[in-house]
């Protein structure tokens, strides 16, 4: 039986301190990444619709750059400003809000397209946010969202 929760071609993993998903997109990697790298962007791919769209910074998020979205969950809107903390131009790029864990997005060549993986990474989240988090249910608890985010990043390249 299929997991409802996991969109078809989609691949998940979980780990102790991580969930990992995981699909191929009919793109070059570098067409990819620029697509995930771009804030505006965002809530298109955000796999909850938490993100609601950009506040400030750059266009193009690189090395270090900071960056501000409209976010809603649980019918609550808020403000959340994020930092990039990882990042290889056309391959990886992960950002980290105060709360230290991060989303963290790979891409890599696959045939004529891309494999393209959102791993939201608990284990760089600070000590009292870490134990919060995991009485909370994550990292299992994003499992449907970032099965859906790197779904929609696909779904956007296919249509």
């Amino acid at each position: 039986m299929a997991d409802e929760s996991v969109p078809e071609g989609v691949t998940v993993t979980i780990a102790d301190d991580s969930v990992s998903a995981t699909t191929v997109v009919a793109a070059p990697p570098a067409e990819v990444f620029d697509y995930v790298r771009r804030p505006a962007n965002h809530p298109a791919i955000s796999g909850d619709h938490s993100v609601r769209g950009t506040r400030v910074g750059p266009e193009v998020l690189g090395e270090g750059d900071r960056f501000g979205m409209d976010m809603k969950l649980y019918g609550i809107p808020y403000r959340i400003t994020s930092g990039v903390k990882e990042f290889e131009e056309d391959r990886l790029i992960a950002w980290a809000h105060a709360g230290g864990h991060r989303w963290r997005w790979t891409v890599e060549p696959d045939g004529d397209g891309s494999r393209v993986t959102e791993t939201f990474d608990l284990s760089t989240a600070r000590p009292p946010v870490k134990p919060g988090l995991r009485l909370m249910g994550y990292p299992a608890r994003h499992r449907p969202n970032v099965a859906r985010s790197v779904a929609n990043v696909r779904d956007h390249f296919s249509a």
